[in-house]
């Protein structure tokens, strides 16, 4: 199986939106609806035009996994909508590691030294997954000012990218 990564815009919308409903309500029983997310229906305009992006991984045309940027600082940014389909994961496939090292690599090239995000405590496997890819637990209080906090995390993890921070 080939994994193709690629820029996400708004005509992505509807696919994102599915599969990422999917995730958060049916295998996690996260209570989150659309209208918690207006981000997904406006990609261009949240993530893209503020010096962000989002990224799709599909295979066979099919979307299988996200990852987005959202810059919120001159030089940082935090990463957000990173799914994976459930039957797509693991290290088998690597779609995440992907997904991350792409989005690592459009900071370096964007010059965003810093890239913060915010999960929930019962995403085990993530959590696990952000540590072995060298993000440090932040506390909440040391978050950046302007990190654009969600109402549903509470755990917070950094990631030095580039060095002169």
């Amino acid at each position: 199986m080939n994994v193709h990564i690629q820029q996400l815009d708004n005509t992505y919308s509807d696919q994102l939106i599915d599969m990422i409903l999917t995730i958060q309500q049916k295998e996690f029983n996260v209570p989150i609806t659309i209208e918690d997310q207006p981000d997904l229906k406006q990609i261009e305009s949240f993530y893209t035009a503020a010096g962000g992006n989002f990224w799709g991984a599909f295979i066979d045309g099919e979307l299988v996994g996200s990852i987005a940027l959202v810059k919120f600082d001159e030089r940082a940014g935090a990463v957000r909508k990173m799914f994976v389909k459930k039957e797509f994961r693991g290290k088998e496939l690597n779609i995440a590691q992907e997904l991350l090292e792409v989005l690592i690599s459009f900071c370096r090239e964007s010059g965003i030294d810093a890239i913060y995000l915010g999960t929930v405590n019962i995403l085990k496997a993530a959590i696990r997954f952000y540590e072995r890819n060298h993000f440090v637990q932040v506390e909440k209080e040391n978050l950046p000012a302007r990190f654009p906090l969600m109402s549903a995390d509470n755990v917070f993890y950094s990631l030095i990218i580039n060095q002169t921070v």
